[in-house]
């Protein structure tokens, strides 16, 4: 039998002192597995993914589990009501700027002092076990500063606190005006065409900050110092992804369920639903890595028309955009055409036809190469 339960956590406290909870569902299977962690709505605007923890519910009441499946939705309800007007300003922490998924613990340093107590012959199941029970406590020391943290990542360590033992990670985001893709770090490219996704972005085994590299990172660094060490391979296994899925400020319950399919193919592969048939879907899929993938940034500002969608495959020389120049309207300089600088693919676009010079008004697939037909 596998259960649910539900329960709140703590994840901030308003100007009045009233908590801000978020909610996390858990499905306990009755037989042993991975445990698998996913989250929505880090940014405060990208709330599609909600409805594909709404989706992913639903399917997983009527599922056997092996192992635990944590899902945390609305893990950011302070970004979610920062509003201005009609829109979600929910991308940086209000108070002090920062990007609500840069604010994730990492450091090399403490991965390569464990190593170091490590020894030859114990066992992969030991070593794993005696690194999260330290990796926990070095998130903890780091939530527990005397000299406090920035909301941003307070937020960031306590959701990173409920993913710590989570073998596969999963992160669900939406750009402004996107398309569907997935970030998957290098020595987990196998795992790219397990989900239904057809751009793959091939990122390099380094943190920047977000939740996908706070988790695979630690144990890349212990998979490769101690491979170097004892001079044969050693592997844990733990996977992270972000899986971007489609446009902000907009949610779709049938787009949700295919992409709950799509996570819930890959859980199959994982091993986390041992009666569950899903297998990959036959389709395109592309990959980039991560240097190709490419943001075309305006020198000009204007009001802009964008003339391709995320997903086309655009040509060299074929116009991406037009653009209106207000004091120019009398001229041939009042409306210009954006030409394509090399074949791309766009992934998302600015969302507002009002842009500054130096926008990021596209990005874009560059050098791009087929995964699967």
């Amino acid at each position: 039998m596998t259960t649910m339960t539900k329960s709140h956590m703590v994840v901030a406290q308003n100007a009045s002192g009233r908590s801000m909870n978020v909610p996390i569902y858990r499905f306990k299977g009755a037989v042993p597995g991975p445990t698998v962690y996913i989250q929505s709505s880090i940014h405060g605007a990208e709330v599609q993914g909600n409805v594909v923890i709404y989706q992913l519910i639903q399917a997983l009441k009527e599922q056997d589990v092996a192992g635990e499946i944590i899902l945390v939705p609305n893990c950011n309800p302070i970004g979610t009501n920062i509003k201005a007007g009609e829109y979600t300003l929910g991308r940086f922490d209000p108070v002090n700027g920062t990007n609500w998924n840069r604010g994730y613990f990492f450091d090399e340093e403490k991965v390569y002092a464990f190593a170091d107590t490590v020894n030859e012959n114990d066992d992969i199941s030991t070593i794993r076990d005696d690194f999260l029970t330290y990796w926990a406590e070095c998130i903890a020391e780091k939530l527990a500063s005397p000299w406090g943290l920035g909301l941003a990542q307070q937020l960031n360590l306590k959701l990173q606190q409920l993913a710590v033992n989570a073998d596969f990670v999963l992160d669900l985001h939406n750009g402004p005006v996107s398309t569907r893709h997935v970030y998957i770090p290098e020595y987990a490219k196998d795992s790219a065409t397990l989900f239904n996704f057809p751009h793959c972005i091939f990122i390099p085994n380094k943190f920047a900050g977000a939740l996908d590299e706070a988790t695979f990172c630690p144990w890349w660094t212990l998979q490769d110092a101690l491979s170097a060490r004892f001079g044969r391979s050693i592997q844990f296994g733990i996977e992270a992804f972000t899986l971007e899925m489609g446009s902000q400020e907009v949610i779709q319950f049938s787009e949700g369920k295919v992409d709950a399919k799509s996570i819930l193919t890959y859980l199959t592969a994982k091993n986390a639903l041992p009666h569950s048939s899903l297998a990959p879907a036959a389709m395109k899929r592309v990959g980039v890595m991560l240097k190709d993938y490419k943001t075309l940034f305006t020198q000009w500002g204007g009001m802009v028309e964008y003339c391709v969608k995320p997903g086309d495959w655009v040509k060299r020389g074929e116009t991406i955009a037009r653009v209106l120049n207000i004091d120019e309207l009398d001229t041939e300089a009042g409306c210009f055409a954006v030409e394509a600088p090399c074949d791309l693919i766009p992934m998302l676009h600015f969302p507002s036809a009002s842009v500054l010079s130096g926008t990021q008004l596209f990005k874009v697939f560059t050098n791009y190469f087929t995964l699967t037909e």
